[in-house]
């Protein structure tokens, strides 16, 4: 996996490293790279493939709406790709490719658009502050030349506490999303966070929790 560098991500991503809400931070980061292997990409590659192919051999689930059969598929590739992104962009972290598969979910733009709007609507509204094209707009176009979105599959990577390297001290919510194109073999990462500006001040994180999802939630008939 090659780096790869893109100016319209740049500008974002100069806003997105520290976006300051008053009692919260919006965090984010996105970053490019070519699926082209490495020296130390194939002998990863190697590593992963092993390791799901003696899972396989071990698993007698022969279920084909189950998680392990997303393992026996052309997908498989897919998920190498998704893990070896993930390893470049923590390399300190020791991901498990038999227990990463089961926390990528393919999504649509329309859902990654709804998470957007939900969870980065005050960010947005700084955004617009010095800039005239709305940030989602900004990002759709960023995106769009760099991995065509037409031609993208969209993951999402939801791990549980204990297998998230991005949630940080104090994080409220964090969200990992990947563009993946299979025709230029190229995935855009893009990965944001909210972290409460009180944790340091000994402001339990669960009670920010559900003041911000009350927030989300308000004028809403459920």
């Amino acid at each position: 996996m090659k780096y790869l560098e893109y100016t319209p991500l740049d500008r974002l991503n100069d806003f997105l490293s520290q976006v300051n809400l008053g009692e919260r931070t919006i965090k984010g980061c996105l970053e490019a790279y070519s699926c082209k292997h490495t020296g130390t990409d194939k002998k990863l590659s190697l590593s992963l493939e092993n390791e799901i192919l003696d899972y396989l051999g071990k698993s007698s689930d022969t279920d084909s709406s189950s998680p392990v059969e997303y393992l026996y598929t052309s997908s498989r590739k897919t998920l190498i790709y998704l893990l070896l992104t993930l390893y470049h962009t923590y390399p300190d972290y020791d991901f498990s490719a038999v227990q990463a598969h089961q926390f990528f979910t393919e999504e649509s733009w329309d859902g990654f658009k709804q998470i957007l709007d939900t969870y980065m609507f005050e960010a947005s509204k700084e955004w617009l502050d010095t800039n005239e094209c709305p940030l989602l707009e900004t990002l759709y176009k960023a995106l769009d030349e760099v991995v065509k979105l037409a031609e993208c599959e969209i993951y999402s990577y939801n791990p549980e506490a204990d297998a998230d390297p991005f949630l940080e001290r104090g994080a409220i919510w964090s969200y990992h999303f990947f563009f993946y194109n299979r025709k230029l073999k190229r995935v855009v990462s893009f990965r944001f966070s909210c972290l409460s500006n009180f944790a340091s001040e000994g402001f339990r994180v669960d009670e920010l929790i559900f003041e911000e999802e009350g927030e989300i939630f308000d004028g809403m008939d459920i």
